[in-house]
């Protein structure tokens, strides 16, 4: 396998729709965000967190980029109230899953972005402050990527990192630069969350070493590829991310035309081929991730070609 050849740019509308589409299924299908009050603590109450988490991550991000309509704009605010209000009871259920499992990151993880956005729960604030002095905290047994990421949200939270980040970084698959064609899809989603917690979730495209940089803009249009070819949208969505976290991205047009294709018409995009069939629920489960995904590689890649045509128009 060698590098991929510089893809032509993506057409910045079909960029834009994707994400459009994407928020409207979102926010259409809202109630999907929940909490399964009686779950059983050996399979995790904390697990339904994750989608919330996720959502508030991607909200600050189009909200901080500033590319989204005055309608996207308003829909990605009534989403966060309706998941900090009605699904997270205003934050107490996070302090519900924080007592329940005390050594979680998971109510931590959830709550750093909400809080950035200007939400509050005091109560949580003084329990992440007392875990984090604990020494059970910097021993929790994390994979490199998550230790990572943790690094990167007690820094945003206003706490020193139990990890150094160039530490933590050096632990992961991508700071270890191994051989490009040894990447499966479980490397693929270590790669795509090293590079958002380099870079803040695109925040801040300096965060990446310049080497990595280099090498993902080597690869990447490889993978692209590949994931492109497997019908992999939850994947090929993250790696049109990174894509966009790289100094110079590519904005590949094949890749961006083959998301936006499985794009179904109410704005769902599945995760793997089709759309899958069956209990409305269940279908949420699976397709959330991709959507919300694929709204967030549409906000970050229409603000790079953006920030391209008007550095041509100034040129």
């Amino acid at each position: 396998m060698t590098p991929a050849t510089t893809a032509a740019a993506a057409d910045t509308r079909l960029v834009h729709t994707v994400g459009v589409g994407a928020l409207e299924w979102l926010y259409e299908h809202r109630d999907g965000f929940r909490l399964e009050q009686d779950a059983d603590p050996e399979t995790g109450f904390l697990e339904r967190f994750k989608p919330v988490g996720e959502l508030a991550v991607i909200c600050k991000v189009l909200f901080r980029e500033g590319v989204a309509g005055s309608r996207q704009a308003d829909l990605a605010r009534k989403l966060l109230d309706h998941a900090w209000r009605d699904v997270l009871d205003g934050g107490r259920m996070l302090v519900r899953g924080q007592r329940g499992e005390p050594m979680s990151p998971i109510p931590f993880e959830v709550y750093v972005p909400f809080r950035e956005l200007g939400y509050s729960q005091p109560e949580l604030e003084d329990t992440i402050r007392l875990n984090h002095r604990l020494a059970s905290w910097a021993g929790l047994e994390v994979v490199p990527v998550r230790r990572l990421g943790l690094g990167a949200f007690e820094r945003r939270f206003g706490l020193p990192p139990s990890l150094p980040e160039d530490e933590a970084f050096s632990r992961t698959w991508l700071g270890r630069a191994p051989e490009p064609w040894t990447v499966d899809a479980r490397i693929g989603y270590d790669i795509t969350h090293t590079v958002f917690h380099l870079t803040d979730w695109g925040e801040n495209r300096g965060g990446l070493p310049s080497p990595v940089a280099d090498h993902l803009a080597l690869w990447l249009p490889v993978w692209l590829d590949d994931w492109l070819d497997l019908r992999r949208w939850d994947l090929l969505g993250e790696l049109l991310v990174v894509d966009a976290c790289l100094p110079r991205p590519t904005l590949d047009a094949a890749a961006w035309e083959g998301l936006a294709g499985a794009q179904q018409p109410d704005g769902a995009m599945p995760a793997l081929g089709p759309m899958p069939d069956g209990d409305p629920e269940d279908v949420f489960d699976v397709v959330y991730h991709p959507t919300l995904v694929a709204a967030f590689a549409s906000v970050l890649a229409t603000s790079r070609a953006l920030e391209r045509l008007s550095a041509e128009a100034s040129g």
